[in-house]
């Protein structure tokens, strides 16, 4: 397996998948909402934290290619339509220690609101203590499953789900 490794900074988010934002509709978190849909189809994500980690791995964006898991129309919350998500392995390199967890994405073409830019990428991790808004971390993304790309592109490039 290859892997690339680039440089980010963590950066605020909107607060929404952990519950810390002002969005009322998901006072618990988007995360903790979606946990049990994740482990009905294999993914448990209990040894991570229900927040995600906001990486700005700026000037590249992203093309999915093979994502570890996908899962289609997920019918999560009585608010919005289901959504599509996606999830790469990633590690994170920081301050000598390197933590192994989860690229999470919900798919651009689904999400309706609290949209990322194109060089975010969500991340899903143990809490790693100690990090915060600025740090500068190592990214290590496996390059079947998610390819960068050093541009500055509007959107991330897509590929077709069919048969995914």
């Amino acid at each position: 397996m290859e892997y690339r490794v680039i440089r980010g900074e963590i950066m605020p988010g909107h607060g929404v998948a952990s519950g810390k934002g002002d969005d009322k509709r998901y006072p618990e978190g988007t995360l903790k909402q979606q946990f049990k849909h994740f482990l009905e189809r294999g993914l448990d994500l209990s040894n991570y934290y229900m927040g995600t980690i906001n990486l700005d791995i700026s000037p590249f964006s992203y093309q999915i290619k093979k994502p570890k898991h996908f899962f289609k129309d997920i019918a999560w919350s009585d608010f919005i339509t289901p959504e599509n998500f996606y999830f790469f392995d990633a590690s994170i390199h920081y301050k000598g220690q390197t933590y192994k967890g989860l690229v999470y994405m919900p798919d651009p073409e689904t999400k309706e609101d609290h949209i990322q830019k194109p060089t975010i990428l969500e991340l899903i991790f143990p809490k790693i203590e100690g990090l915060e808004y600025g740090a500068i971390v190592e990214i290590e993304l496996r390059k079947d499953q998610l390819e960068l790309i050093e541009n500055k592109t509007d959107q991330p490039q897509h590929v077709d789900t069919e048969g995914i």
